[in-house]
C-alpha cells in the first residue's frame, strides 16, 4: 500500500479567478490504495463532455480562463488533476510514480465516470497520458486537440529535454521560478496566480513528490519503461481517424516540432486548420486562453473522418 498525501481544502480558498465547486472520484491502485482525484464539472450533466488534461507541475487552475468560453458551446465541460497534482491525492514517494501507473489511474478515473462522446484538449503531460487514452477506448473521443504536447518512443529528445531530465534527477524541490514562472508570457501573471499554482497544491515539500518525478518518465531515451507504453499509445493514434488538431504555441521550447509528428502520422489530422499560436508558451492556456477558445469553438463541429497511410514512428 501506498502513502497518500492530501492537500488541506483550505488550501484552495480565495484562488484569484477560480471559483470552480471541486468534485472527485476514488480508484484502486492495484495494490489496493484509494486514490481520490479531483476534476472540475461545469455545464449541463448530460451534454457531450470536453475533458482538459493539464501537464507538470500545473492543475486545473490552468484552465480557469478556457472554461467559461468553452462552456458557450453548450457542452459540459471537465479539468481532471492528475494523480499527484492539484486538488488530487498525492503519492507520498517519488518510486510510487510510474508512467503504467499514471496511465491506469487515469483509465480507471475515466471508466469510472463513463464519459463518451469526449472532445479532448490535451497539453504537456496531460497529452501523454490522455493521448494514451484515446488509444485505449478510441470508441469513447469525438475528436482531440493536441497543444504543446508530445508522445515520445525512446528515439531521443531536444537539447531543452536533454537538460531538464539531467537537473531534475536530483533536485530536491521542484525549481518553480527557472521551469514555471520564467515560462509563463502573460503578462497579468501576478504572485497571487502564481502561488495558485505553487503553493496551493503543494505547502510542503513533501507534496511535491510526484512533479518531481514527472521528467524522469519523459520517455525520450530507449531504456525508458515508458516506450512500450508509449509505443502503444502511437498505434493506436495511427488507427484514430476522427478529427485530431494540433494547436502549439510559437515560443514552446519544450515540445516544439512535435505538432508535425501528429500531422503526419494520426489520420485524423489530416485536412485539419492546425495552427501556431503566436506568442504562445509552454503554458499556453495561461498566455493565449482566447485564442485557444476561439480555435477550439468551430473545431467542435467537425466531424468528417479522414485516412492516410501512416509510417512508423
Amino acid at each position: 500500500m501506498m502513502d497518500i498525501l492530501r492537500t488541506p481544502d483550505a488550501c484552495f480558498e480565495n484562488l484569484p479567478g477560480y471559483d470552480f465547486a471541486p468534485h472527485y472520484t476514488t480508484i484502486l491502485d492495484d495494490d489496493g490504495t484509494e486514490i481520490r482525484i479531483h476534476h472540475v464539472d461545469e455545464g449541463p450533466r448530460d451534454a457531450e463532455p470536453i475533458l482538459l488534461m493539464h501537464g507538470n507541475p500545473t492543475w486545473a487552475y490552468l484552465y480557469r480562463k478556457m472554461i467559461p468560453g468553452l462552456l458557450q458551446s453548450g457542452r459540459r465541460v471537465i479539468a481532471v488533476d492528475l494523480v499527484g497534482c492539484g486538488r488530487s491525492d498525492k503519492p507520498a514517494r517519488k518510486q510510487y510514480y510510474t508512467l503504467a501507473r499514471h496511465m491506469d489511474w487515469m483509465k480507471k478515473w475515466l471508466l469510472a465516470n463513463d464519459l463518451r462522446n469526449i472532445s479532448l484538449f490535451c497539453q504537456d503531460w496531460g497529452g501523454t497520458i490522455g493521448l494514451h487514452l484515446v488509444a485505449k477506448f478510441p470508441e469513447r473521443f469525438d475528436r482531440v486537440i493536441a497543444s504543446n504536447t508530445g508522445v515520445p518512443a525512446g528515439k531521443g529528445g531536444n537539447r531543452y529535454l536533454d537538460i531538464w531530465l539531467a537537473v531534475m534527477r536530483w533536485m530536491p524541490s521542484f525549481p518553480w521560478r527557472m521551469a514555471f514562472k520564467n515560462a509563463i508570457q502573460c503578462e497579468q501573471f501576478n504572485q497571487a496566480k502564481y502561488d495558485a499554482y505553487r503553493k496551493a497544491p503543494f505547502p510542503a515539500r513533501r507534496y511535491q513528490a510526484g512533479i518531481l518525478q514527472f521528467p524522469q518518465l519523459i520517455a525520450i531515451h530507449p531504456d525508458n519503461p515508458g516506450v512500450p507504453l508509449n509505443k502503444e499509445t502511437w498505434d493506436g493514434l495511427k488507427q484514430f481517424h476522427k478529427p485530431f488538431l494540433t494547436l502549439f504555441g510559437s515560443r514552446d521550447p519544450v515540445a516544439r516540432g512535435f505538432e508535425k509528428t501528429f500531422q503526419k502520422h494520426v489520420p485524423g489530422a489530416r485536412g485539419q486548420t492546425h495552427k501556431i499560436i503566436r506568442g504562445g508558451g509552454h503554458f499556453i492556456q495561461e498566455d493565449k486562453p482566447e485564442e485557444l477558445v476561439a480555435e477550439i469553438l468551430p473545431f467542435l463541429e467537425v466531424s468528417q473522418s479522414t485516412e492516410v497511410v501512416c509510417e512508423n514512428v
